[in-house]
């Protein structure tokens, strides 16, 4: 039987939560029940997965994207009423982790998007491997934007949006960072990638990479972002014996 508490500071010490500056607040959002025998993970804590926890009886909720972000209103009102609401009325914990979960090296989003894709990590392009969010590396073996996108398409089970730029012919170098990381793609540029993959994409990012030279990858923020709470929580099961089911709430975006 594992203490809360114990459950909390492995994973802020697996991910040196402290080290990041982030916009949320890593770790411990909501507390609930002392004993953690059941894990839930998932990449939001929607109502959705909230309800999925309650119908399970989970002790802890594990997510990338939780509560509390800066600039948002802080009344507790509405929809985050409800939310907190469910958790505190069932005293279920909310476990949540941005940045540092981007970053792990070993667990990360883009780690595992690495590792899913067989892609050669060779570094991070903003900082240590670790603790950058710009990872670079190289494909397999070089192919076509689209022969890329296929792959994807099957690994992630969603076609991705391709912005093929004139000229590249064969990607052999990449760039990548899961999420909402498309301002990114001028670094990417600039170290020499020719192609670069994230979740979102803006107007500009078309212009962009069109403009620069460099072929872009949308892939999906919820997509790109569904592994590394899967990892970190089966890291846990193996570490502390803990239950762990991860549920993927369908997200489009």
């Amino acid at each position: 039987m594992n203490h809360r508490d114990q459950i909390v500071a492995a994973c802020d010490h697996q991910l040196r939560a402290s080290q990041f500056k982030d916009f949320t607040v890593n770790g411990l959002q909501v507390q609930g029940r002392d004993t953690v025998t059941r894990v839930m993970s998932g990449v939001t804590a929607c109502q959705a997965l909230l309800e999925e926890a309650v119908a399970w009886r989970a002790d802890l909720v594990l997510v990338h994207h939780g509560y509390f972000w800066k600039n948002e209103p802080v009344a507790i009102t509405g929809m985050k009423q409800k939310r907190i609401k469910t958790l505190l009325y069932h005293n279920i914990n909310l476990l949540a982790y941005h940045l540092p979960l981007d970053a792990h090296a070993e667990l990360g989003n883009n780690a595992e998007l690495a590792r899913r894709h067989g892609w050669k990590v060779e570094g991070c392009l903003d900082g240590e491997l670790g603790e950058g969010l710009l990872w670079s590396g190289r494909l397999a073996e070089p192919q076509h934007i689209d022969a890329l996108a296929q792959q994807m398409t099957s690994v992630l089970q969603r076609a991705p949006l391709v912005v093929e730029a004139p000229g590249v012919g064969e990607v052999d170098r990449i760039a990548w960072c899961t999420g909402g990381a498309q301002d990114m793609i001028t670094a990417a540029y600039e170290a020499g990638a020719q192609a670069f993959i994230s979740g979102e994409i803006s107007e500009r990012t078309t212009h962009l990479a069109r403009e620069m030279g460099i072929h872009y990858i949308a892939a999906g923020h919820h997509a790109t972002e569904r592994y590394g709470v899967q990892a970190l929580g089966e890291w846990l099961a193996g570490e502390y014996g803990v239950e762990h089911r991860f549920v993927d709430i369908d997200n489009p975006a």
